[in-house]
């Protein structure tokens, strides 16, 4: 059997930032094909492969993201954690699912599949490829870290970038000069003042300012400054674009250039539920049947310095994924699933 700890060491320990999954990807795919899949690999870029990997025609899926935000952090351990980038963000998470997907086919259950996409953090790119591949199941249970709890909803995301032009002059003579951070900085205060929509389910919308930059000197009047600006979005976001938009100034543009959608789902009876506030694939998957999230690790280290997952919520996670594909497969019918909130075309970048 596998051993999910072991397993999210090996991942752990080779690095995956986004655009450069290509190492882990031929891992993991060998040892897939060494435990008796057929392991179809989707070139999303090149060098940049998802893997999808069956035994027979399944009826569950389970699917994660190998890919980790920069920088990289080492592989470490003590009795209770296991540290490194991707420690729960979301390695060990796909470590506890192939330990899930061996528990089940030793009993018998061959029909789980297992996904493991490319891009989650830079743009989804690997999960909208994925909508091509088959043959799908009935139901897809995505991974990321809610410390083992089913996902109800989640926030959207919309990105923004911003750019103002103005015209350079000696800082001695500002009349004869347009500084672009003084039209970017009126720019930002009109969006920040803005009223965001709010859901009773997701919560209120959130907006982070994430960088600011412009100028050449400081006795120079800026020529240019640009600004990127991300919103958690709770629906659709036509409306907000709009608001977006009339805020502008003459010499001050705004480019949409991520989107991922609002959403909304259901947990079956007796499970835990949570709603979090960040984006992941999920909205992605509509065409693999019914959606859930969940798996082990908080959130809150991702992305940080001190990345880590506990050992026993790790294994309390592969028993969470195996209930939930058993009380899948077990059941003949049921509801179908929640749908995403706001439009559902896929992001050019996500953050």
């Amino acid at each position: 059997m596998i051993d999910p700890l072991e397993l999210t060491r090996q991942m752990v320990a080779i690095p995956s930032p986004t655009g450069e999954e290509g190492a882990v990807v031929d891992w993991l795919a060998a040892l897939l094909e060494r435990l008796g899949y057929a392991v179809t690999r989707q070139q999303v870029t090149p060098g940049r492969d998802n893997i999808y990997a069956v035994r027979d025609a399944p009826e569950v899926v389970f699917s994660t993201h190998l890919d980790c935000v920069p920088p990289y952090l080492p592989l470490s351990e003590d009795a209770e954690f296991i540290h490194g980038r991707g420690s729960c963000d979301a390695k060990g998470l796909a470590a506890a699912m192939v330990a899930a997907a061996e528990r089940l086919s030793a009993e018998g259950e061959r029909g789980v599949g297992l996904l493991f996409v490319v891009g989650e953090e830079f743009g989804s790119d690997g999960a909208r490829a994925a909508a091509s591949l088959t043959p799908k199941g009935r139901v897809l249970i995505n991974g990321e870290p809610t410390e083992n709890r089913l996902t109800i909803g989640q926030k959207g995301a919309l990105g923004i970038h911003l750019r103002a032009e103005g015209r350079a002059a000696h800082s001695a003579y500002p009349d004869e000069g347009d500084s672009a951070i003084e039209r970017l900085l009126a720019v930002l205060a009109r969006i920040r003042a803005l009223p965001l929509p709010s859901d009773e389910l997701l919560g209120p919308s959130t907006l982070n300012v994430g960088t600011i930059s412009g100028g050449v000197a400081p006795n120079v009047i800026a020529p240019a400054a640009e600004s990127r600006v991300l919103i958690r979005t709770v629906g659709p976001t036509d409306g907000l674009k709009s608001v977006i938009t009339d805020c502008l100034t003459p010499g001050v543009t705004a480019e949409f250039v991520a989107e991922i959608p609002a959403y909304k789902g259901r947990a079956p009876a007796g499970w835990e539920s949570t709603v979090v506030s960040f984006a992941s694939d999920l909205p992605f998957h509509e065409s693999w049947g019914e959606r859930f999230q969940m798996g082990p690790g908080t959130i809150r280290v991702a992305h940080t310095d001190h990345e880590r997952i506990a050992k026993r919520e790790l294994l309390e996670g592969v028993e969470q994924y195996v209930r939930l594909a058993r009380e899948m497969i077990g059941r003949t019918e049921g509801p179908k699933d929640g749908r995403a909130e706001g439009p559902s075309a896929a992001a050019k970048r996500s953050g």
